[in-house]
């Protein structure tokens, strides 16, 4: 035993080191000059940044979100930053027609599509579980049938350009914590389709990339107004996040995790001791703030 001991410690060092350590690919913004993305949940948070990088690096933008008003002025200023074009599209995702639409306005305008980024959500509260099953149907409808559906219709200009499907998930859909179970459903649901699909792409040698993003807590207003009063935590800043998800599909990265440390780290954990993980999750939570 002490001699396996001795030969196991220095490689689960050494694997230590690179899961933590890896060196960064190199990212050049003129990567996406030019290139034709969608970026759906636009128009306001993490979506809204990922446009305005974007919009930067003078990329095609089609975007898409529920309130007309705010894409305009997001669409206004990308058009202000640099953006070789840009134009909205506004609905729910919730209606299956509206994917189609999304597709086929990127069919008509560009005549094809390099970059699909799958970004928007449903709102669900931070709380017990109440029994509501339309709530998780609704939802998942969504934040993953929606996903799929655009997938779906993206795959055929995505071959053709040899192009990038990045789906924004989240922790919740590796660690199932406590008061977000139809939202973490809906995570999970992302990462075991998503990732299925990565493995069908390869045996077919179909050249897109699929980069799933795992992210932490995130200073968006969405989520600071659920959970800041659970979550004692700083959350990290959307304007980084949003270059950090365009850098990992640009480089056609399998996974993003950010932020780097916090999301490795209780992925690590969950590996190799779950129940402690899930008993540090729970006594980290303000849990008396929590309204059933």
């Amino acid at each position: 035993m002490e001699l396996l001991l001795k030969k196991f410690i220095p490689l689960l060092g050494a694997a230590l080191a690179f899961y933590f350590c890896s060196a960064p690919e190199s990212f050049n913004e003129e990567m996406l000059r030019g290139k034709r993305v969608i970026v759906t949940g636009a128009s306001s948070g993490i979506g809204e940044q990922m446009a305005y990088h974007l919009a930067r690096m003078e990329a095609h933008l089609l975007l898409t979100a529920r309130t007309e008003a705010r894409l305009q002025k997001v669409v206004e200023r990308c058009l202000e930053l640099g953006a070789a074009s840009a134009r909205y599209i506004s609905g729910s995702m919730h209606s299956p027609s509206l994917p189609r639409e999304v597709l086929r306005e990127a069919e008509n305008t560009w005549g094809g599509l390099d970059m699909l980024i799958l970004n928007h959500i449903g709102q669900s509260g931070f709380t017990y579980f109440s029994g509501d099953v339309g709530h998780v149907r609704k939802l998942m409808e969504i934040n993953f049938v929606s996903y799929v559906a655009l997938a779906t219709a993206a795959l055929p200009m995505l071959k053709e350009s040899e192009g990038s499907i990045v789906v924004v998930s989240s922790v919740a859909g590796r660690i199932a914590g406590p008061f977000t179970a139809p939202y973490s459903a809906t995570k999970f649901a992302l990462d075991g389709f998503f990732s299925s699909l990565r493995q069908e792409l390869i045996i077919d040698k179909v050249n897109i990339s699929i980069t799933l993003c795992i992210l932490g807590y995130i200073n968006t207003e969405s989520a600071v107004r659920a959970v800041s009063h659970v979550i004692p935590e700083t959350p990290a800043p959307k304007e980084e996040c949003a270059l950090e998800i365009i850098r990992a599909g640009a480089l056609r990265r399998r996974e993003l995790h950010y932020p780097l440390w916090a999301v490795r780290s209780a992925l690590l954990l969950r590996s190799i001791a779950p129940g402690l993980l899930d008993s540090l999750v729970r006594s980290s939570y303000r849990v008396e703030n929590v309204r059933r």
